[in-house]
């Protein structure tokens, strides 16, 4: 045999024999200490027995940290807070833009967790979230382009405030993946992986209320994966979802989604409070403070017409100011909360603490201080109050706007 082609013989040999220079073995790679954001914004399409009902955007922000390292798992922290803004069908179903609405807060979530290397993930039974869990987990080998592989998971639904179902609620799948090479992702290039799965379930479930009789799921992802990090980059999300109850309506999800992971390095708190009051020591009835959240500016007294959300004209001055200070830190999401006094209904107290946050969440917007995804509102009514109520000082002091730079 010739000595050229005994060389070419054993090349192709080995090329079949070891992996190709694409190949790569993924894991996760955990460090005490660590924290990061996970930001997701879901649009979905919203339907009701078969008829389109209303369009929803929802921005899930989980704050992550990893808290103990043993071998090559560890154990994780995580805060889940989402707010959503919805937009109706109106008359003769037409819909209106949904860019013109707020983000409102919706639920808060706090979970505790271990994770190993490979993606497996066990959650105590008390907690709700993560809601899709050991999706992705990896197999223990180098991976070529075009490989693939699959593994089970789970999906977890909280139906506590919509069915009255106590218990995380959890539906069984079975998730299949494919090494896909490198794709681009806003600019650059990472190692990516697809992974799908469908779900038809029939729960063994009979409760005096409404219950689910069947879900089904239809979910297409692709993740974007940074092997240095050993760390999702980013995902992009195509699903449907048919929650079919017991009293005979039919509800149906459409939609996409898609996320990042944000490393979220501490906030100098100290720092930023010393800077932040000097800021505000010309607006009258401002003050700043520290807390869990983060740095909260309260504007005590703010003044809006009676009994309305519309700002009078003397206040946009402070909220000037405020904005300034807001995009000296463009890292940082936002919460804008509103309170009132111990005055009127429950109900009513809530729906005008919500319009007023709005409206300064509004006036932060048109100002530029961020993307409306990266503000949030929520009302709080007369439940929080920082004064007696019982005086008119302390009634003035309650009615009050709090933008809160948060710490994840």
């Amino acid at each position: 045999m010739k000595l050229s082609r005994w060389i070419f013989l054993l090349l192709a040999g080995l090329a079949l024999n070891c992996p190709s220079a694409w190949a790569l073995e993924f894991y996760y790679r955990f460090r005490a200490g660590d924290r990061y954001r996970i930001l997701s914004t879901v649009h979905h399409d919203i339907f009701v027995n078969r008829r389109f009902s209303f369009r929803s955007e929802i921005v899930n922000r989980i704050a992550v940290e990893v808290t103990e390292v043993t071998g090559t798992s560890a154990r994780l922290s995580a805060t889940f807070q989402s707010a959503e803004r919805t937009v109706p069908v109106g008359v003769g179903g037409r819909m209106e833009n949904i860019q013109g609405s707020l983000f409102e807060w919706s639920r808060n979530y706090y979970s505790k967790f271990e994770q190993d290397r490979l993606g497996h993930v066990t959650v105590p039974p008390q907690y709700f979230k993560p809601m899709v869990r050991n999706v992705p987990v990896f197999p223990d080998r180098r991976l070529d382009v075009g490989d693939f592989w699959s593994a089970p998971g789970l999906i977890v639904h909280d139906f506590r405030y919509s069915l009255g179902i106590p218990e995380p609620f959890k539906i069984p799948l079975h998730a299949l993946y494919t090494y896909l090479g490198e794709r681009e992702w806003r600019g650059r290039r990472y190692p990516a992986f697809s992974v799908s799965y469908r779900v038809s379930y029939r729960p063994r479930l009979v409760s005096p209320a409404v219950f689910p009789r069947r879900i089904e799921v239809s979910s297409d992802k692709i993740i974007f994966w940074d092997p240095q990090m050993g760390q999702i980059v980013a995902y992009e999300e195509s699903f449907r979802t048919i929650l079919e109850l017991s009293n005979g309506d039919v509800w149906e999800y459409r939609g996409r989604a898609e996320a990042e992971v944000v490393e979220s390095p501490p906030m100098d708190r100290e720092e930023m409070l010393r800077e932040i009051a000097g800021d505000i020591a010309g607006i009258p009835d401002a003050t700043v403070r520290i807390t869990g959240e983060g740095i909260v500016i309260s504007l005590e007294d703010i003044q809006f017409a009676p009994d309305s959300p519309v700002l009078l004209p003397g206040e946009l001055a402070k909220l000037d100011i405020i904005a300034e200070i807001l995009m000296r830190h463009p890292d940082r999401d936002i919460l804008v909360a509103g309170h009132t006094a111990l005055a009127g209904t429950p109900e009513g107290r809530l729906q005008l603490s919500v319009e007023r946050a709005g409206a300064v969440a509004d006036y932060l917007l048109r100002r530029g201080v961020r993307a409306p995804e990266r503000i949030v509102i929520r009302g709080y009514g007369a439940e929080r109050p920082i004064a007696d109520n019982a005086t008119e000082e302390g009634m003035r002091r309650n009615r009050r706007v709090e933008i809160i730079i948060l710490e994840h």
